[in-house]
């Protein structure tokens, strides 16, 4: 009777054995969601990109459920239901994939690119009216971080508060798109970062309430153009700090602008802060046929006004012996563009042009608006 009792409890076991591993293995083989961006749509099958640049083909049968958001949203009991003709190529999708048919969908959750583009501009305008960037200057943990905004006779400081509800993002380099930020604590931020803020300000602009933070580590790089690739979409420029070439990555994320003569001129000027700034302005300002339509208070183009209406370059645009400013990733033999301007022989005997180039990479490009709408 015992040994029958043992046999009994082998075969359960086995059995018990048997059935969690298999159960295991289920749900390891359940295809993970699938998202990015629809490129293509056939009469019953969608083609995705994702997020990591791999396109997909995915067959929507009549049974696939479908679902329209809003940007931002998170609850689905309010989502609308939508037919598979609503669809447009530009839409972003979020494919819940079936386990038996891993080609084919169960339900789609959809962002109208119509409705991304809108909620975009939206943020874009809010981080442009309620939004700060420039150089930390000091971080304390208890949640206050003081910012240095502009250079030369328009530099501030900018005394940025954080509270719990703050979020706070970092830069994942190499990458410098905002969606591939991670969260990160404050004592991930350090003096000399460059960070962009967002949140209520009082009346002077001279402290700031965050709702949303976003900063990175970066290096600045005033030097010559060594040489061009257009093939691999790289430069070499030689660091007049280090004496080391660098080899600079151009993503088609970066800005790249040329100043002209005579606002490359003014613009070193106005950094050294000499007495002729003003009159060297006014008249670059005249010959610019009113390009150069934000000025300060003292009649001068505003300098972030001014960079942000340099004509924009190509690589291919630049020459061996070329000056350029660039806002580079951190690194040191091989770095990524963010921002880079050529035409700058003026500004290279004006130290503060760095920060000012730092200040308008993180305050005009408003990339943080660009992907806190998904």
């Amino acid at each position: 009777m015992k040994k029958v009792t043992q046999i009994r409890a082998t075969i359960v076991s086995t059995l018990l054995i048997g059935f969690l591993t298999s159960g295991a293995v289920a749900v390891a083989q359940a295809p993970a969601p699938l998202g990015g961006t629809i490129t293509a749509i056939s009469s019953s099958a969608l083609t995705i990109k994702t997020d990591v640049g791999e396109v997909r083909q995915v067959a929507v049968p009549s049974t696939a459920v479908l679902k329209r958001i809003a940007p931002g949203q998170k609850d689905l009991s309010t989502a609308e239901t939508i037919q598979f003709s609503d669809l447009a190529v530009g839409d972003r999708a979020s494919v819940k994939l079936d386990p038996a048919v891993p080609t084919q969908a169960l339900r789609i959750i959809v962002i109208k690119q119509s409705d991304l583009a809108l909620k975009q501009q939206k943020d874009r305008e809010d981080w442009q009216r309620r939004g700060v960037g420039g150089l930390v200057k000091s971080v304390d943990p208890a949640g206050v971080i003081m910012l240095t905004t502009g250079a030369g006779a328009t530099a501030k400081t900018v005394t940025i508060h954080i509270t719990k509800a703050t979020t706070l993002k970092r830069y994942a380099l190499p990458s410098v798109r905002f969606d591939d930020a991670k969260l990160a604590p404050i004592d991930a931020i350090h003096a000399g970062d460059e960070l962009q803020a967002r949140g209520n300000k009082n009346a002077d602009g001279t402290e700031l309430a965050a709702e949303d933070v976003i900063s990175g580590g970066f290096r600045n790089i005033a030097g010559t153009v060594v040489s061009t690739d257009a093939t691999s979409a790289t430069m070499v420029v030689k660091d007049l700090a280090t004496k080391k070439p660098v080899t600079v990555h151009v993503t088609a994320e970066a800005k790249m602008h040329r100043l002209e003569d005579r606002m490359a001129q003014m613009l070193a000027m106005r950094l050294k802060g000499t007495a002729n700034a003003a009159a060297a302005g006014q008249h670059a300002a005249g010959q610019g046929n009113g390009q150069w339509s934000g000025r300060n208070g003292g009649g001068i183009p505003d300098p972030q006004q001014m960079l942000s209406r340099a004509p924009a370059i190509q690589l291919g645009d630049l020459h061996k012996g070329d000056a350029v400013m660039v806002v580079s990733t951190e690194g040191a033999a091989e770095v990524t563009a963010i921002t880079l301007f050529a035409g700058v022989e003026p500004l290279l005997e004006a130290p503060a042009a760095q920060n000012l180039l730092s200040n308008w990479s993180m305050s005009s490009g408003s990339g943080a608006a660009e992907a806190s709408a998904q």
